[in-house]
């Protein structure tokens, strides 16, 4: 629906593998379903190689049901609005290629090769590599689509990865939370009462005057974020508190069901 219904009408285009096949169609006679697992297919042999055969069958049959559905079945274009079709169109493909993360397979080989690029180069991350595949990929877009279609595209790219995000992580995206207060024992006894959330205590001491000092360390969704800087704020306004968002959570007591 995101491909049909939106983009392919108004000549917008995603990031990534699925960007340049769309492009390549836009610029030859060959339609983008045949594109699709042509330029894919590179990427799924090397996820096969890398990350096994049960990843690369589920990357094929998702990649050929997506080709499939683009040659088989007629979607009429949904709006002619430009801002609408760049935000719904993200949205909707975003959710796509979530739902297939999910369930442990991919729909474009980009982060398969930002994965094998980061392993071998200690310059660039595998967001680094994504980026920079990206950029080329919209400055090229701008040569063959114009302007306005490469800006609408980026648009489209960034309401793709934001939905894609909220499907993977949804609503417990974990973050981290650093306490330093003199009122830490109760602050701790609210949170674990409370939130229904494990807190660790390091020891530490301050860096000018040496006191000796508790430090709390708990994780949280980040619905309850709010929670925690209200139970902080009411024991202690002072209190030093850090929050940093956390990539991935295992273990301990942090998947348990928040007491609320």
């Amino acid at each position: 629906m995101g491909l049909k219904g939106f983009l392919l009408s108004s000549n917008f285009i995603d990031g990534g593998v699925t960007g340049v096949s769309m492009l390549l169609s836009k610029t030859t006679a060959m339609p983008l379903s045949v594109w699709l697992p042509l330029i894919n297919a590179p990427f799924v042999a090397i996820g096969y190689r890398q990350m096994g055969a049960a990843f690369a069958i589920r990357s094929a049959a998702g990649i050929a049901g997506l080709s499939g559905a683009l040659a088989g079945i007629q979607f009429p274009d949904v709006t002619p609005d430009r801002v609408l079709t760049a935000v719904f169109g993200g949205f909707f493909i975003g959710a796509g290629i979530g739902l297939a993360v999910r369930g442990g397979a991919v729909l474009d080989g980009t982060e398969i090769a930002a994965l094998v690029v980061s392993k071998r180069s200690h310059l660039f991350r595998v967001g680094d590599v994504i980026l920079v595949f990206n950029v080329v990929l919209f400055l090229a877009a701008m040569s063959a689509l114009g302007v306005e279609p490469a800006l609408y595209s980026i648009l489209t790219y960034v309401t793709a990865a934001r939905t894609l995000d909220f499907v993977i992580y949804g609503l417990e995206e974990f973050t981290a939370i650093t306490i330093v207060s003199a009122q830490n024992p109760a602050i701790r006894d609210r949170i674990m009462r409370e939130l229904g959330r494990g807190v660790t205590v390091y020891k530490g001491y301050g860096g000018l005057s040496g006191a000796e000092q508790d430090i709390l360390y708990c994780v949280v969704t980040r619905l309850e974020i709010g929670k925690v800087k209200t139970i902080v704020a009411a024991l202690d306004a002072s209190a030093f508190v850090v929050s940093h968002p956390l990539a991935d959570v295992s273990g301990g007591t942090v998947k348990r069901a928040a007491l609320h």
